[in-house]
């Protein structure tokens, strides 16, 4: 059976967080996911918005999994943060490196994933379900695609349960990745990410900027959309839904959406599947 899991970002207005919690929320829960995921800015840069959130979905009974980076905080800090987690209920974490905030120059301090992982373990023993990224289309600052499986499972060894990947949509990029995850030792499970399409142009924009490649077909295909933007959307549908179909029967062991904190089209995608 394959998991399915949500992701939010902390909204960055009343009336964005209203929405989040009030609409999108019960009707995404209603798909009964396993967890919901809440980002967490550059170098924690939204970490009261995103405890905010955690929080309040918390106060819904729901299992939620808050991202965590060191950024500009320090040992202490981030300690005190985790056992304010532990106190709302907060049983798993999204562990990544992150990037130190703009601005702060060699002020920051760059703690990496696996060190992160490390801290939590030492810190909080087993009471976390510990979660990292993953990159089946090679991280953006990869020396290499053999490196980049080696940090991945520096951060499993360091205690991670699972792992989450990049989003993607060569379906082959994935597969070819755990083949390749698993040739050198690593047996934990390792979630698809998946981004639904809807605003293409700022979606092409991202994934230039994060490595995810968007197969030349489907970009020629959606020019021909011109400013159709419901042929676009329907189209969008169609190809994630056949993406993870086929993650599903190959036996993926989950798919994490990234919702971009909209109700569709994840849920119509979702139907379509039939879970």
């Amino acid at each position: 059976m394959t998991a399915i899991s949500f992701e939010y970002f902390p909204p960055k207005t009343p009336e964005g967080r209203s929405k989040l919690l009030e609409s999108t929320t019960p009707a995404l829960q209603a798909l009964d996911p396993a967890f919901f995921s809440v980002t967490y800015g550059a170098g924690g840069s939204t970490r009261d918005n995103t405890f905010g959130v955690v929080k309040a979905l918390r106060e819904q009974g729901l299992d939620v999994a808050p991202h965590l980076s060191f950024g500009a905080d320090d040992a202490e800090s981030m300690a005190a943060l985790l056992e304010r987690y532990r106190e709302l209920g907060v049983t798993r974490l999204v562990a990544l490196r992150g990037d130190i905030p703009s601005g702060m120059g060699g002020s920051g301090q760059l703690v990496y994933a696996s060190e992160l992982v490390a801290f939590v373990r030492e810190r909080t023993g087993d009471h976390f379900h510990i979660e990292v990224a993953a990159y089946p289309e090679i991280h953006p600052q990869a020396e290499s695609y053999q490196k980049d499986l080696h940090y991945l499972k520096a951060k499993l060894d360091a205690g991670a349960n699972s792992a989450i990947t990049q989003y993607f949509y060569n379906v082959e990029a994935y597969f070819y990745f755990l083949d390749q995850c698993a040739a050198i030792g690593i047996d934990k499970p390792i979630h698809a990410g998946i981004m639904p399409i809807t605003n293409f142009n700022n979606l092409a924009r991202f994934s230039r900027n994060c490595g995810a490649e968007i197969p030349r077909w489907i970009c020629k295909r959606i020019e021909g959309y011109g400013d159709d933007q419901e042929s676009i959307r329907k189209f969008g549908i169609e190809v994630v839904t056949q993406l993870c179909q086929t993650l599903v029967d190959n036996g993926a062991p989950g798919i994490h959406f990234y919702t971009m904190n909209q109700v569709e089209p994840t849920r119509e995608i979702y139907r379509n599947l039939g879970l």
